[in-house]
C-alpha cells in the first residue's frame, strides 16, 4: 500500500467520522426543537437568541458599558436557564429513559388478554358516558410510574368495570373531580390532581380535563382518555398530543395501538367483529 492509498483511506475515515458527528448533532437539535415546539420555551429561546445577537453587536461596536452589563448578566442567565427550562429538561430526561434503547416494550404489567379486556371495558364505559353526558378523565399507566399522582387522590384498588367507573365520575359524587388512574387492570386511585399543560394558544374548547390530559402525557408515557360532559366528545392524549372527536371504533384502534405490545399489536380478537360493523 502506497502513501497515497494510506492518505485516501485516512481521509475517507475522517469524512465518515465528520458526517456521523454532524448527523448526531443535527438529530439532537431536531429532537430538542420538537420538544419545545408549541411551549413557552420557544419565546424564551427567542429572547436568548436576541440577547446573544445584541451581545455580538455590542462587542463589534465596542460598547464597553453594554459589554460589561451583558457579561455580568451572562452568569445570571447561565444559572437561570436550568430553572426556566426545568419542565423541558425533565421531559427530555424522562423520554430518554423511556427510549427503546434503554427501555422495554410497553404494556409490561398485563398480558394481551388483559389489555383486550381493558379496552373492551373502557369502550363500553365511554359509550354510556357519552349517552348520559358524564365527564371523565381516565389515565392508563404504562412504563412511567404514576405513584406521585396517585397519592394526590383517594386510593381505591378496584377492578376496572363500567359500573365502577360510572360511579366514580357520576356528577356530584365525592370522587368525580380529578382523574382516575388505572394501573394494570385495576383502578388504583381516583380524584387525583394532575399537572396542567403550560402550552399557549390551545383551543378554547379544551377545558381543565383536556389540559390535565395533555399535562400528564407531556411528563409521562401514560395514555389519557377524556370524555366531555358538555359535548360528549371523546379524546385520547398521548405524548403531549391529543386526538379528539373519536367514535368507538377509532377509540379501540388507538388504545390497541398504544397499549398492546409491539409483537401483538394487531387488534384484540374480541374487538375485530365489533370494528367491522
Amino acid at each position: 500500500m502506497t502513501l497515497l492509498d494510506l492518505f485516501q483511506a485516512w481521509n475517507l475515515k475522517e469524512v465518515a467520522r465528520t458526517l456521523i458527528d454532524i448527523g448526531i448533532v443535527a438529530y439532537v437539535l431536531y429532537k430538542a426543537l420538537l420538544l419545545v415546539k408549541g411551549t413557552r420555551a420557544v419565546q424564551l429561546l427567542k429572547g436568548l437568541a436576541f440577547l446573544g445577537a445584541f451581545s455580538l453587536l455590542s462587542v463589534e461596536l465596542e460598547f464597553k458599558t453594554v459589554n460589561w452589563i451583558l457579561e455580568k448578566a451572562g452568569l445570571a442567565i447561565l444559572v437561570a436557564v436550568p430553572v426556566v427550562f426545568q419542565p423541558e429538561l425533565r421531559r427530555a430526561l424522562e423520554q430518554l429513559g423511556r427510549g427503546r434503547l434503554l427501555g422495554r416494550p410497553i404494556s409490561l404489567f398485563v398480558n394481551r388478554e388483559e389489555v383486550s379486556g381493558l379496552i373492551e371495558v373502557l369502550a363500553d364505559t365511554v359509550d354510556i358516558m357519552v349517552r348520559r353526558r358524564i365527564g371523565a378523565l381516565i389515565i392508563i399507566e404504562r412504563e412511567t410510574g404514576l405513584k406521585d399522582y396517585m397519592e394526590t387522590g383517594v386510593a381505591i384498588d378496584g377492578i376496572v368495570s363500567p359500573d365502577f367507573l360510572l360511579n366514580i365520575f357520576f356528577p356530584n359524587s365525592p370522587l368525580h373531580d380529578g382523574a382516575a388512574i388505572i394501573s394494570g387492570t385495576r383502578v388504583a386511585a381516583a380524584s387525583c390532581l394532575l399537572p396542567l399543560t403550560d402550552r399557549p394558544f390551545l383551543s378554547k374548547e379544551l377545558g381543565t380535563r383536556h389540559r390535565a390530559a395533555l399535562g400528564i402525557t407531556e411528563e409521562t408515557d401514560a395514555v389519557a382518555l377524556v370524555v366531555s360532559e358538555e359535548t360528549g366528545i371523546i379524546s385520547v392524549a398521548h405524548e403531549g398530543k391529543i386526538t379528539r372527536r373519536l367514535d368507538r371504533k377509532q377509540l379501540e384502534e388507538i388504545l390497541a395501538r398504544l397499549l398492546l405490545p409491539e409483537e401483538t399489536r394487531e387488534l384484540p380478537t374480541m374487538l375485530r367483529p365489533r370494528l367491522r360493523r
